[in-house]
């Protein structure tokens, strides 16, 4: 079969016609969702696999499962970007399909930017069902004691920060996403050193996604955070926990640039709109339903480095890397490459805070290479991050941040040989709009709102 996204000419992709949900279903015995899409033709199944048993037939969890079978689309829609969505039986709510357009429009923002795309016409046809009122879920106002938290664990210093926090208040599980039996060494050995339970999802995508090239397909980024919020918030009800504990923190929220007079976001799916606008989706689904929030909403990245700092138990086991993660495991790195984006980041986030020879440590342990900033081929990468050039598309802090993070950085005097971080100080301090010593030490307070429950509140 011709594939949707083939040009005719067999060059260049094109968009499709209509992207079509199909349908899902859940087997409580096998523990398995199962969702079903098509486009122009071309049919696609996900699967998701949680632990098997009762809970899956509830009501909140078929409405949980609901969420992901909504969300988890766009990873297929991607394909070749039709402008039309034909939900087929799924009935919505024009909240729900208000809801699933912004995610498409904002989520898509960099694939669309990327493959210079025009979405904004996008249209939703869907039977609307008249909104339901939900009783509001008592997870807020139990006892500290009785607090059962679900934390999306990553490995990194946001992640790793959370569950320090909610652990102090709650019964935490760490929750983990990967494709069956996949195993990243950089999530499970901070996990190990966490020693808390873990509950998995396996996320099965269709094979077809991964011959992206080879069947003429459109390709770029999707908002997985919000594929796997939704996955979260099922793997919640399944196991009575009545919250989701996001890491996603202030900076999340800054787009990546502007385009065509519109914000392009990298991560879209972990700003403060769309975990508002998913909050307001879960409200109105049947009770039963977690609490959805971010500790680190109104914390910069300035603030969880600091505080990641104080946890030296994890230094030697986290790795942000990006080679970290890579889908083939053979092309994954045991160590830090030192070398991409992200480790640069970390570094420049980390280096107010820690001594120079134990960051130099984290970068060199298990085989690494040399830490980020005793690298001068490496300036440009870190002239992106202070805001010379195209911010990387990464989840990497905001420039106040990074420029707060460079000056303070340079202060230390286990730092004054570091020839590339006092040449970047040095251009950052001659700036009209350096930060300020003021603006600074407010990076290092929590800063704007947050949705977080008071029995969840953790200071300063």
């Amino acid at each position: 079969m011709t594939s949707p996204a083939a040009s005719t000419d067999g060059l260049s992709p094109q968009r499709g016609e209509v992207f079509r949900y199909e349908s899902f279903t859940t087997d409580a015995e096998r523990g398995l969702l199962t969702c079903r899409y098509s486009l122009d033709g071309r049919t696609f199944s996900e699967r998701v696999s949680l632990p098997p048993g009762p809970r899956w037939n509830i009501p909140a969890a078929q409405a949980a499962a609901r969420l992901v079978f909504l969300l988890a689309g766009v990873s297929y829609y991607k394909t070749a970007a039709p402008a039309v969505i034909d939900m087929g039986e799924v009935a919505l709510t024009a909240a729900e399909r208000d809801f699933l357009r912004d995610y498409y429009l904002q989520g898509l923002g960099e694939y669309a930017y990327r493959n210079t795309l025009d979405l904004t016409g996008l249209r939703i046809e869907a039977r609307l069902t008249p909104a339901g009122t939900a009783p509001e879920t008592p997870a807020a106002t139990r006892p500290a004691g009785q607090l059962r938290a679900l934390v999306p664990f990553g490995g990194g210093i946001d992640s790793i920060v959370t569950v320090e926090a909610v652990r102090k208040l709650a019964d935490v599980v760490l929750f983990v996403v990967s494709r069956p039996g996949d195993l990243f060494d950089a999530i499970e050995r901070p996990a190990s050193v966490a020693g808390l339970p873990v509950v998995r999802a396996g996320r099965e995508i269709d094979p077809q996604l991964l011959r992206s090239a080879e069947l003429g397909f459109l390709n770029g980024h999707v908002p997985v955070t919000g594929i796997l919020s939704a996955i979260a918030v099922l793997a919640a009800v399944l196991g009575d926990r009545d919250a989701v504990v996001m890491s996603n923190e202030w900076s999340a929220s800054v787009p990546t640039l502007m385009w065509d007079g519109r914000p392009v976001n990298h991560q879209y799916s972990k700003s403060a709109s769309f975990e508002a606008a998913f909050r307001a989706i879960l409200a109105a689904e049947p009770a039963g339903m977690p609490e959805y929030f971010s500790a680190l909403r109104d914390r910069t990245e300035l603030w969880v480095a600091e505080e990641f700092a104080g946890l030296g138990e994890y230094h030697a086991s986290f790795r942000s890397c990006n080679r970290a993660f890579h889908l083939d495991s053979k092309r994954r790195l045991e160590h830090w490459c030192g070398q991409c984006d992200k480790c640069c980041f970390i570094d420049l986030i980390l280096a107010p805070f820690m001594p120079a020879d134990a960051l130099r440590a984290v970068f060199a342990a298990d085989g690494g290479g040399a830490e980020p900033l005793g690298d001068p081929a490496l300036a440009p990468k870190f002239a992106a991050l202070l805001g010379s050039g195209t911010k990387p598309f990464e989840c990497v802090g905001e420039v106040s941040e990074c420029r707060a993070a460079v000056l303070l950085a340079a202060r230390r005097p286990d730092r004054a040989d570091c020839a590339l971080l006092q040449e970047l100080a040095a251009e950052i301090a001659a700036r009209p709009d350096a930060p300020t010593d003021a603006e600074i030490a407010a990076m290092r307070r929590p800063v704007g709102e947050n949705f977080i429950p008071a029995a969840y509140t953790f200071g300063p």
